[in-house]
């Protein structure tokens, strides 16, 4: 399986927080089996947001969005899902019903007698998701997830989006299989024997230079013993330490 991830907000672009989402989401892949193709940060722009999903949904085999849902001016990661399938935005009243006994629940209100009129909240703008999508009701907060044909979408609120994310965990699989070693021998004196390696198995072999000597190499490959063997081979080139 092929994935992409795109996270959305100005926020991020500006560097006032840090992309954590998709590390995280590419490690939580990687560990699936799955493949990450590509990851991109795109500001709150409906149209590209919208562009970029009709780009990707037929290139890969799954994309995941996250950031910019919700109700606030914004928050335009939802109309731009929807433009991308070219649906209407429809309130589920599942979803209707969790985000107002969300609201009722921070505001200490009982949520079975008070009405949304008295909550003073746009409870449908909160709930409002792709027609025809699957939705994700969020036990972390307040706006929902979805799923619509093979886009993922998610609040960008880290703990939420993990626990959406851990719903669906199961949609995600794949073949790719990674080992990683340690060695500390600079990376100049490996490049023979990862070239050497690379033309006799079936593997990608990703070098990765620490400035504490420990520099890092991955194997990455679909068949577990491939990959094994190829590890063995480096080990009687290389000098392999273990993690620490």
């Amino acid at each position: 399986m092929e994935a992409a991830i795109l996270t959305v907000g100005d926020e991020v672009l500006a560097g006032d927080i840090a992309n954590t989402n998709a590390k995280w989401l590419a490690s939580r892949l990687t560990d699936r089996g799955a493949t990450v193709d590509r990851i991109l940060t795109l500001p709150d722009d409906r149209d590209r947001i919208a562009a970029t999903i009709r780009e990707w949904t037929d290139a890969l085999d799954a994309v995941i969005v996250t950031g910019g849902l919700g109700g606030t001016h914004d928050d335009v990661t939802t109309d731009a899902l929807a433009d991308a399938f070219d649906r209407e935005l429809v309130v589920d009243e599942a979803v209707r019903r969790d985000v107002h006994e969300t609201v009722a629940e921070y505001r200490d209100l009982d949520p079975e007698s008070v009405t949304a009129a008295e909550l003073d909240f746009d409870v449908d703008a909160w709930a409002a998701l792709p027609a025809g999508s699957r939705p994700l009701v969020n036990p972390e907060g307040l706006c929902p997830g979805c799923v619509l044909e093979n886009v993922y979408a998610f609040p960008g609120v880290p703990a939420e989006l993990k626990a959406l994310f851990e719903r669906v965990a199961g949609e995600f699989s794949g073949d790719a299989v990674s080992r990683t070693v340690y060695t500390p021998q600079p990376e100049a004196a490996v490049v023979d024997a990862i070239a050497d390696a690379r033309e006799r198995f079936d593997v990608t072999i990703g070098s990765y230079p620490d400035t504490e000597r420990r520099n890092r190499l991955k194997v990455t490959g679909t068949d577990p013993e491939t990959v094994d063997r190829a590890l063995e081979w480096l080990a009687d080139r290389v000098d392999l330490v273990p993690d620490a």
